[in-house]
């Protein structure tokens, strides 16, 4: 049962490719997801990362600050520029264009450490780094969301904390309680965790996309370039400044991963809560399909081959 439910969670590309193509063509099918409902989505995501941490977790961020902290300054330096950027030189409409920068404000995916299992990279400092960045979120995202977006239409930064803490800092916290407090109910929901956020993450994906069908349908190519090149610039420069900072070949890969894939389900909520035009969070909803789908075609490729520094190692 467990390996069905890893393989199941594994999928995660195909789960929110199809639930948002499904929603382009019925979106009527996705209409009851919507509201709380998404806030309460990501609340359970975050939730499910953080029973899945230990004190011990941020002892070992203690014993590998380098490292660790090489991924926060990538994570918060690389993804918003790049948004920033990308947004001005394609010229988007102004609420795409906020959209994209909000996302490229956010912290790591939690579905990185899944493709970062796959791809035989360092799932430890994966795990590590999108503790850190998760929880620099909570004053990270609404300052730089504040001070890039802010250049398009004001930005409430004291309500985008707020919102962050409810859905990230809490949740986390709860979980890191629950693991430490309830032992038996964690080891016992742990198999589920992953699954359910995967679906979770789709639904949300899939409500937005339906919610504004007619905007992404119209929108065309510019917008999904957009996100598109946000993703894959994220992958390549988080590889590149791994090289920079001296990584092992496993390490940047691991970097590469955690740069290139957003909380793309905050960005939504944070979208849908403090911008008034609803279609700031489509680029968000769209996020979670273009970095899925990257990483995991990345995550493949470097499955067939160990890194170089691995072989010498002797490892499988």
């Amino acid at each position: 049962m467990a390996k069905i439910l890893n393989v199941l969670a594994n999928a995660f590309p195909l789960w929110v490719l199809s639930c948002s193509s499904l929603a382009l063509a019925r979106p009527e099918w996705f209409a009851w997801f919507r509201g709380p409902m998404i806030v309460w989505g990501l609340a359970v995501i975050m939730l499910g990362m953080g029973i899945t941490l230990t004190v011990d977790d941020f002892r070992r961020v203690l014993r590998t600050p380098w490292s660790v902290g090489a991924g926060f300054v990538a994570q918060y330096t690389i993804m918003p520029l790049l948004g920033f950027c990308i947004a001005r030189l394609l010229r988007l409409e102004t609420p795409f264009a906020v959209g994209l920068i909000l996302v490229s404000c956010c912290p790591g995916g939690t579905a990185s450490n899944v493709v970062t299992y796959i791809a035989r990279a360092n799932v430890a400092l994966s795990v590590l780094m999108t503790m850190c960045s998760t929880l620099g979120a909570v004053f990270m995202t609404p300052l730089l969301a504040s001070w890039l977006a802010g250049t398009y239409v004001p930005v409430d930064a004291a309500g985008l904390l707020w919102s962050t803490v409810q859905v990230v800092l809490l949740p986390l916290v709860a979980g890191l309680a629950l693991h430490h407090g309830f032992p038996r109910l964690v080891k016992a929901v742990l198999p589920v965790a992953p699954l359910v956020s995967v679906l979770t993450i789709a639904l949300i994906c899939a409500s937005i996309v339906g919610q504004n069908r007619e905007a992404v349908l119209e929108s065309g190519a510019k917008m999904l370039i957009g996100v598109f090149l946000l993703h894959a610039g994220g992958f390549a420069l988080g590889h590149l400044f791994g090289r920079f900072v001296g990584f092992n070949a496993t390490d940047r890969r691991t970097l590469s991963i955690e740069v290139g894939m957003q909380n793309s389900g905050l960005g939504t909520v944070l979208a849908q809560r403090h911008f008034a035009d609803p279609l700031t969070a489509v680029p968000c909803a769209i996020s979670a399909t273009f970095h899925s789908i990257i990483g995991s075609l990345l995550a493949g490729i470097w499955r067939l081959g160990a890194p170089p520094d691995d072989r010498k190692n002797g490892k499988p």
